[in-house]
């Protein structure tokens, strides 16, 4: 403000003498020319004396033009001064005005917040008080901050408008000085119009020429476009005929591609139709699996009642008889243990022996595979596996009997299979077995080792020997009797014919040795043991003889061993002993011989091995019962004996072809089956023999009955002695016909035929049962029986109850007559009290509550008596409640606790029930309590307690059954009345889609406004203290991952006053069930890779018949296992990482997926008195549990009905990096699954944002699938994301929109923008180079523009030079061009592309073509053929002679004359121009007068330009005149003269302090001529100019 009030030292420096007015015409001529003086003058300045008129007037011009620049700028500065400070103050008034009116404002809300104290403190509202003077006290606050607002305002006014004055005087004293500049700039403007009017005229006739070449141009181009019209005619009618042969090609492709699909299909749905058969046949499987098992269950379990029935009976018999129960049964019981151990061990055996048997097959198998290849010499030596296996069996063997083994015993390895001990092995074996010397097993390793070259290890082969040096080889000699010998000898061995044997004439024909036995016949053998037999071998020749052992057949070398030490020579009748061994593996007979080699010739004996056989007879075939009396039992004997060493279970049954015979005369049962050793004691008639009541299978023709279908066992050659027996049930011949069948299939089914008479009693019922079916204890129930007679005369009846239950039962009457031939009513009474299973234990089964109780009916005269059953099952009539006591614990008036309760039908009848005399606060559901529960049935019943009020309450709940009983439940609650309520306490959310959200609103309501019991209920917890009045908070406490959202969650009401909440329900899916989906993705992935190529079955499934099921068990559990243990650490690999990819695409295969589901939560909202505001930063609010509210929300969560299909589901569109000013696209599938179709609407984008949806979809039809186009146009560089809703009636589909901007960020080698070629000599060129670098991250498309290249530059030149307009409107920067048209700038490369982070050099080429010093352009860089990116400023200067002068006052405009200068113009201007002048303007600022500033200091730079030109190469030089009359003036130079080298430039500085004559009122005007001696004589003369200024 200071330096704009204080004048300048221009305004008062324009006071001059008014002749320095008259030649400012001439200062302001542009071409403003200084003429040559005369040589006098030259001479005269040489001297130091200057001319009288012509140097005052240059001065005074050049004063006065100096003084009209500054005043022009003086006047801009102070218009611009002024429109600012009445900007400001403007603005300060209006911040002034808002002020004011704020604090009148604020005032009357004082007044307001004052009477409203004043109120409340009558009404004795502590709180409203306390609120608003908390706010009185903010408004005070307010008003002095206001306050001094206003101060500030008011003084920052006054300062401005001051500020404002004094530029408005500044204005009016420059306001005349103005106006004269002015009419002078108009003059100047006129004449330069005439003369650019001229200029324009040749401008346009240039124009006219450069149009005619221009159509001259088009009229060739045209043509050509005609040509190459024709051309591309041609190739698009070629390119139609090849694209009609490729489409019939194609059409031929499609179709073997289409039949090829169809073959597929085909085969893909017969492959589906048989995959559909095998599951519905293993689903019949299934099915017929389960039947049969039921069928099993249930015969086991008949099976074990039976066996409980005979304990029981045999139990009875024995106390019957006085014998010790107990330890009969303790010694059956450790019997059928012993038995058990047995049968298990013989299992075991069993399963040993087929491992073993396996492992023998799997030593077959590779030693046929050896025998193909002839194993190496060392391997014969060893013992085959065989013979391991045998050595291991005749080990255990030892080991079993107690001896010690000769030599020590090594186990044998096996590889596949590891075996436990057994101890027991040797038990089975025979007692007539002789054991071998285990020292004939040898127990080493075999080899696996082979040869490398086939034949190396057999017998027959040697190795060769070579001979050594030195030795001498003989031949061997043979006689000719040797040789003779020799060839008869071999002729005899290849016939193969035994010699014969000739004693005293007589030739011995037949075997040569007798064996006895003359069969070997192992006899009813057993797997595992071993047996041996010896055989002696008599010499039966007439003379010597001998014997040699040439084995047994190749099928029984495996199980037969023989032992036979040869004896050497025999004499006739001499014997030896050969031991034959053998050891059965497999249950087969094995038949085969024993061969063995004698002098006479072969012989063999006979070996046979026979297993175990039944050899089963009857001893009868008919048994005849004669005649019998219904109810007498008769019993016959009939015996099975077995004769072989096989034993086998036998079961008698009726045999089931239907024969024409009677089979309901009589009951046939098998009451006892002895063994062979047995048979004595029935022999004696022992009579402790129960019988054994079994269950028949009754026919319409025949009244005989096979009891049960008796299985036993018959041992090995034993009788088995099998009792019949019957009894008669009605009379008449009975005939019948029982088979035995064995579970061996070999045995074949024995037959034989049961016959008998019966004879009737007189008295019969035809209910020989009763059933009362199910009765309740203390409850009556009646049943009247019949009795029928068929005798002719009266018959007296007893009716007899057992004593057990004659408390319970009764018949009536007790004794009776019956008249002949007619029938008689019984009548019978049950009541079953209490304690009927402790009185008829006997008849009366507790656990299954089934009651049999013998009645029977004595006939006069008559021993048998008639005894019929009662049958009944006694239940109660209890329900049971649980739990019998029931706590609510605290519910408070706006919600419903629920408890649920068992209610328990102990009967086995249906019960109805009912709960009566509820309370109001008390609900039972379902049916309201009342309904009909079944037999043991257990029902749960809902409990629902609502309390009205609060208060503790304690009732009891009574439920009735049909007869009348009464059970009770006590229940105790306590009731709450909270202080907040909410407006719902349950929201039914709508179906909502998944990552759709659907909100609900409800208000917490504070309703507490009095303590008075009396007139209202007030919030307590049951009889407690009464909540206080005054604000209340409340918390609703959401359960953790729960798709529900509350807000807010936290806040407090006041009295009376209610707050808003909303409830916002988002389903979606679960993070871990996504996680697992794409983890099992990443697995099936890998599998598929990982699979390994399917290989072929090993070498021991090549005969899976051999196999044993055992051995094929634990092979699948091997690969099972090692199948397990080379999954185990895949499966157990460590976190496996998920990218974002595999997380959406898993995501959306879920989301597809979907079927829907519905989830209830139960909010709890927890309430505590006080303001949370006020407990901020202390200690938290206490809640009390007790005045909990329950939210209930019902949330069905339901699949979308659009999907995005495209991009594997994915909900975000992630447009990349997208540069500033461009503009990306991406397109997404949306597609609508649901069964409707659906109108859609899109949400409102940002209009200002980078996102725009370029076709939007009104309808998408069920199933449809639409395609939305996006596209981003970031504007600046940017994150950017939106969300784009897409809404139908049925959900909401979220689609997020991201993409980053990316500017186009270029980085520039030149400092300033700006490029200075410098100088060079017209018609030569010099190169400079920049650099510019990509920054960004995306790749640039660059292009460099020239200004002096544009297609506007011809329009712009129509408008006026820069010059002649303002200093606002000069933006003009294209300088001096070259005359032959030309640019003068050039830079390569033009265009390109720049990759992220890559720089690229550009080179700048200045080739002028005549002199001037102001060439210039304006480079423009262009990013992506849009946005100009850089402007570098190009400079240049040009000069005809190698030397130049820089520095001083600008004394001409940087643009040339529109007028060509002529070439002898040219000449006779250097002429006449030989002095060119230089203006050198020293301003001295003085701003204290007491101490001295530095001096003004300006600079010249002197060059001398480096030429292409043959030159000579001395230096330049360069001298200054006038040094002592510029020093006397106050004018300091350096240097005054000097030399400089081609391309190099130097500096003369000048610097000036006033002198002390100085008048600082009138500037100082000095000059001096400088002189340049290069390729030519140059002269300049310097003005210099200086000023002492108080301020800069």
């Amino acid at each position: 403000m200071e330096a704009s009030a204080s004048p300048s030292p221009e305004v008062e420096h324009l006071d001059s003498p008014p002749h320095e007015e008259d030649e400012q015409d001439e200062l302001e001529d542009p071409e403003f020319n200084f003429e040559s003086p005369p040589p006098e003058a030259e001479s005269q300045a040489a001297s130091g004396g200057r001319s009288p008129e012509k140097q005052p007037k240059a001065g005074a011009a050049v004063q006065d033009r100096t003084q009209a620049s500054r005043l022009r700028r003086e006047l801009s500065r102070l218009e611009k001064l002024h429109k600012d400070k009445d900007l400001f103050i403007q603005k300060t008034r209006g911040e002034l005005r808002a002020c004011c009116q704020r604090m009148d404002l604020i005032v009357k809300q004082q007044e307001s917040v004052a009477a409203e104290v004043a109120a409340e403190s009558e009404a004795h509202h502590t709180a409203a008080v306390g609120r608003l003077r908390a706010a009185a006290r903010h408004l005070c606050t307010e008003l002095e901050s206001e306050r001094e607002l206003e101060a500030r305002l008011r003084a920052e006014l006054r300062a401005n408008e001051d500020a404002l004055r004094h530029i408005t005087i500044q204005e009016g004293r420059l306001e005349g000085l103005q106006k004269s500049a002015l009419k002078e700039l108009e003059a100047a403007g006129r004449s330069l119009q005439v003369q650019a009017a001229r200029q324009l005229q040749k401008e346009m006739e240039a124009r006219r020429q450069m149009e005619k070449n221009q159509l001259l141009r088009v009229r060739k181009s045209t043509h050509l476009q005609k040509e190459h019209g024709l051309r591309h005619q041609k190739l698009v009618e070629d390119a139609r005929k090849n694209h009609r042969m490729a489409v019939k090609f194609l059409k031929a492709s499609l179709g073997r591609v289409r039949e090829r699909e169809q073959q597929e299909e085909l085969e893909t749905q017969e492959h589906l139709r048989r995959r559909m058969d095998a599951v519905l046949a293993l689903k019949s499987s299934i099915t017929t699996n389960r039947e049969t098992l039921r069928k099993l269950h249930a015969w086991s379990q008949a099976k074990a009642e039976l066996a409980e029935q005979k304990s029981q009976a045999e139990k009875q018999a024995i106390l019957a008889q006085g014998g010790d129960a107990f330890k009969h049964l303790f010694h059956q019981r450790r019997c059928q243990e012993l038995e058990a151990q047995k049968r298990a061990f013989e299992e075991e055996q069993k399963l040993r022996k087929l491992e073993i048997v396996s492992r023998i097959l799997k030593e077959e198998t590779e030693e046929s595979r050896r025998r193909r290849l002839p194993s190496p010499a060392k391997a014969l030596a060893r013992p085959t596996l065989r013979d391991k296996t045998w050595g291991y069996l005749s080990h255990l063997a030892t080991l079993s009997e107690g001896k010690t083994p000769a030599a020590p015993f090594c186990p044998v390895e096996i590889d596949s299979f590891s075996h436990p001990e057994l101890p027991g092995l040797m038990k089975a074996v025979s007692s007539d077995s002789v054991h071998g010397s285990p020292d004939s097993v040898s127990w080493e390793d075999e080899t696996l080792a082979e040869p490398e070259i086939s034949g190396l290890w057999t017998e027959a082969y040697k190795s060769h020997q070579v001979p050594r040096e030195g030795v001498d080889r003989k031949p061997e000699k043979r006689t000719k009797m040797d040789e003779y010998i020799l060839a008869r000898t071999m002729q005899r061995l290849r016939s193969g014919a035994p010699p014969r044997q000739v004693v005293s004439r007589r030739e011995f024909k037949g075997c040569p040795f007798n064996s006895k036995p003359k069969v070997i016949h192992f006899k009813d053998f057993d797997i595992g043991k071993v047996y041996k037999k010896k055989m002696t071998l008599i010499n039966a020749t007439y003379t010597i003889n001998y014997c040699k052992l040439e084995g047994v057949d190749e099928h029984l070398k495996d199980f037969v061993h023989i032992d036979f030490d040869p004896p050497g020579s025999m004499s006739a009748g001499m014997s030896c002993e050969v031991l034959v061994t053998f050891k059965p593996l497999i249950n087969k007979d094995l038949e085969g011989k024993v061969s063995f080699l004698a002098q006479t010739g072969r012989f063999s004996v006979p070996l046979k091995c026979s297993t175990k056989q039944c050899s089963l007879s009857l001893d009868k075939d008919l048994i005849d019962f004669g005649s019998y009396v219904v109810g007498e039992t008769a019993s016959r004997v009939i015996t099975l004996t077995n004769t072989g060493g096989l034993g086998t279970e036998f079961t008698f049954l009726p045999e089931s072809e239907g024969h024409e015979t009677d089979f309901s005369t009589s009951v046939m049962r098998v009451s006892s089956v002895f063994t062979s050793e047995d048979k004595g004691i029935y022999d004696k008639g022992l009579p402790s023999i129960s019988e054994q009541q079994l269950e028949g299978i009754e026919s319409s023709q025949a009244d005989l009955h096979s009891q049960k279908e008796q299985e036993e066992h018959t041992g090995e050659s034993e009788g088995v002695t099998t009792i019949l027996a019957t009894f008669p049930i009605t009379p008449g011949a009975v005939q019948t016909r029982f088979k035995v069948t064995f579970r061996n299939p070999q045995c074949p089914t024995l037959h034989f035929r049961v016959m008998g008479v019966a004879v009737d009693v007189p008295v019969w019922l035809p209910r020989p049962s009763v059933d009362l079916k199910i009765c309740m204890y203390d409850r009556l129930y009646q049943d009247s029986i019949l009795v029928h007679t068929r005798s002719k005369a009266a018959l007296r009846l007893k009716f007899e109850v057992c004593r057990e239950l004659r408390g319970h039962m009764e018949l009536l009457p007790e004794t009776g007559y019956i008249q002949a031939l007619s029938t008689c009513s019984v009548q019978l009474k049950f009541l079953p009290r209490f304690s009927l299973p402790d009185d008829a234990s006997k008849y009366f089964d507790s656990e299954s509550r089934v009651l049999e109780a013998p009645m029977t009916i004595r006939v006069a005269d008559q021993t048998r008596p008639v005894e019929f059953t009662v049958h009944a099952i006694v239940t109660t009539s209890d329900l049971e409640l649980n739990p019998s006591e029931v706590d609510f614990g605290y519910c408070t008036i706006y919600e419903a606790i629920r408890t649920p309760v068992s209610l328990s039908n102990l009967s086995l009848l249906p019960q109805e029930f009912g709960f009566v005399g509820l309370p109001k606060f008390v609900d039972i559901q379902p049916n309201d309590g009342f309904g009909t529960i079944l037999p043991l049935e257990t029902l749960e019943l809902d409990l629902i307690f609502q309390p009205t009020k609060a208060k503790e309450y304690t009732f009891e709940l009574v439920c009735k059954s049909e007869i009348n009983r009464c059970f009770k439940m006590t229940c105790r609650a306590v009731g709450v009345h909270p202080p907040l309520e909410l407006s719902h306490y349950q929201i039914k959310f709508a179906a909502t889609s998944l990552y759709d959200t659907s909100v609900a609103t409800l208000y917490v309501v504070n309703s507490h406004l009095s303590t008075n019991s009396m007139t209202h209920s007030v919030p307590r917890i049951g009889s407690g203290e009464i909540c206080p009045v005054g604000p209340t908070s409340f918390e609703f406490l959401l359960p953790p991952d729960s798709p529900i959202t509350i807000s807010p969650s936290v806040g407090t009401v006041l009295p009376g006053k209610r707050c808003l909440v909303q409830v916002a329900f988002q389903p979606s899916l679960p993070a871990e069930q996504i996680r697992q989906q794409a983890l099992q993705a990443l697995t099936k992935d890998k599998v598929e890779e990982t699979k390994p190529p399917r290989r072929e079955a090993p070498a021991f499934r090549r005969e899976p018949r051999r196999l044993s099921l055992s051995v094929l068990r634990v092979q699948t559990r091997d690969r099972m296992f090692r199948s397990s243990t080379s999954h185990t650490p895949r499966l157990q690999k460590p976190d496996v990482t998920i990218s974002l990819d595999e997380y959406q695409v898993a995501r959306a295969t879920l989301i597809k997926s979907f079927q829907g589901k519905f989830d209830k939560f139960v909010i709890p909202c927890v309430v505590a008195s006080g303001d949370i505001q006020d407990r901020r930063g202390t200690e938290p609010l206490s809640f009390s549990p007790h005045n909990t509210l329950y939210l209930e929300l019902w949330c069905p969560s339901v699949a979308p009905s659009i999907i995005v299909t495209s991009d594997r589901g994915k909900t975000t569109s992630n447009f990349g990096d997208v540069a500033v000013g461009h503009r990306g696209i991406k397109k997404v599938s949306i597609q609508n699954i649901s069964s409707e179709d659906l109108s859609l609407d899109f949400s409102v984008l940002n209009p200002n944002g980078p996102f725009v949806l370029m076709n939007p979809i009104s309808k998408l039809s069920a199933g449809e699938a639409q395609t939305l186009v996006l596209s981003f146009s970031p504007c600046e560089s940017v994150l950017a994301q939106e969300t784009l809703d897409i809404i139908t009636k049925r959900g909401t589909l979220s689609l997020t929109l991201v993409g980053t901007g990316v500017a186009s960020m270029i980085t520039c080698s030149i400092e300033g923008d700006v490029l200075n070629m410098g100088y060079v000599i017209a018609r030569e060129s010099v190169s400079s180079s920049f650099r510019l670098q990509n920054k960004s991250s995306l790749p640039i498309k660059f292009s460099l523009r020239l200004d002096s290249l544009s297609s506007t530059r011809h329009r712009d030149q129509q408008e006026l030079p820069q010059f002649l307009r303002s200093g606002t409107q000069r933006t003009e920067v294209v300088g001096t061009q070259n005359y032959n048209g030309q640019s003068v700038f050039s830079v390569v490369p033009v265009e390109g592309v720049m990759d992220p982070g890559a720089a690229q050099d550009f080179t700048v080429t200045f080739s002028p073509d005549h002199e001037s010093l102001y060439y210039s352009d304006l480079l423009q860089v262009l990013l992506f053929e849009k946005k100009v990116s850089q402007q570098i400023l190009l400079k240049g200067a040009a000069r005809e002679h190698m030397m130049f002068v820089e520095g001083g006052d600008p004394l001409d405009v940087p643009v040339e004359s529109l007028t060509a200068i002529l070439a002898w113009d040219l000449e006779r201007r250097e002429e006449a121009e030989e002095l060119k002048p230089i203006l050198v303007t020293l301003d001295y600022i003085q701003l204290d007068t007491d101490t001295q500033a530095p001096p003004a200091t300006r600079e010249l730079q002197v060059g001398c330009i480096r030429s292409t030109q043959l030159s000579p190469k001395k230096p330049a030089e360069f001298s200054l005149d006038s040094i002592a009359s510029l020093q006397h003036k106050g004018f300091t130079i350096e240097p005054s003269k000097g030399l400089v080298d081609r391309g190099q430039t130097k500096t003369i500085s000048i610097s000036w302090m006033p002198p002390a004559d100085f008048d600082p009122d009138q500037p100082l005007m000095a000059s001096a001529l400088l002189q340049l001696k290069g390729d030519v004589k140059e002269t300049y003369k310097v003005f210099f100019v200086a000023q002492v200024l108080t301020s800069p």
